[in-house]
């Protein structure tokens, strides 16, 4: 097990994702060996990629910390999974309270594919890097599909070049705890 730097680590990506999913199975095993390490889940409590992390991590042996809010009027919103079964709930009024709180919660913040919600997510992680750059808590996006968003952004959006120095990509499950082992490292 890790010396413990980092604590937890936070799961964002699409709630729409299946068991079937290979994106499910990715978020599934990535979270299990997370745990494995020692690391706190932390995620939003809902369906999908949420889910998947929750199942992963117990299947790890690790603790999963549900960050969520009960969504009245919001019909797009997938809210509270009751079969996600995480081990502490922190109930939030919103859902940029529960971003911010989510982003509060995990040292370290791996972005699975998704939608807009995911997209919001990653925007809001990203600025908070740029923000607290040398201080900031890292970004670990996964799946080669970042490649060309990452690329396109660099190449059409008025980003400093730290901007682009924040995150790092990881294709497998395994790839992400060589990341997660060697930023304990530092």
């Amino acid at each position: 097990m890790l010396s413990k730097k980092i604590k937890s680590v936070a799961f964002f990506g699409w709630a729409d994702a299946k068991p079937e999913d290979r994106l499910y199975k990715d978020a599934y095993e990535t979270a299990k060996l997370t745990a494995k390490e020692g690391f706190t889940v932390v995620n939003g409590g809902g369906p999908g990629i949420m889910k998947a992390a929750t199942m992963g991590a117990k299947a790890g042996g690790g603790e999963v910390t549900g960050v969520t809010f009960y969504p009245k009027n919001v019909p797009h919103f997938e809210g509270r999974d009751k079969t996600n079964p995480v081990d502490k709930e922190i109930i939030t009024a919103n859902y940029v309270e529960r971003t911010l709180t989510m982003l509060e919660k995990g040292d370290v913040y791996v972005i699975f594919n998704g939608g807009t919600g995911t997209i919001s997510e990653f925007a809001m992680a990203w600025g908070l890097a740029k923000i607290y750059f040398g201080n900031h808590k890292p970004l670990i996006l996964f799946g080669d599909f970042w490649y060309p968003i990452m690329e396109a952004f660099g190449e059409h959006m008025l980003l400093r070049p730290k901007e682009l120095q924040v995150y790092q990509i990881a294709n497998s499950p395994e790839m992400v705890v060589e990341i997660l082992r060697k930023l304990n490292e530092k």
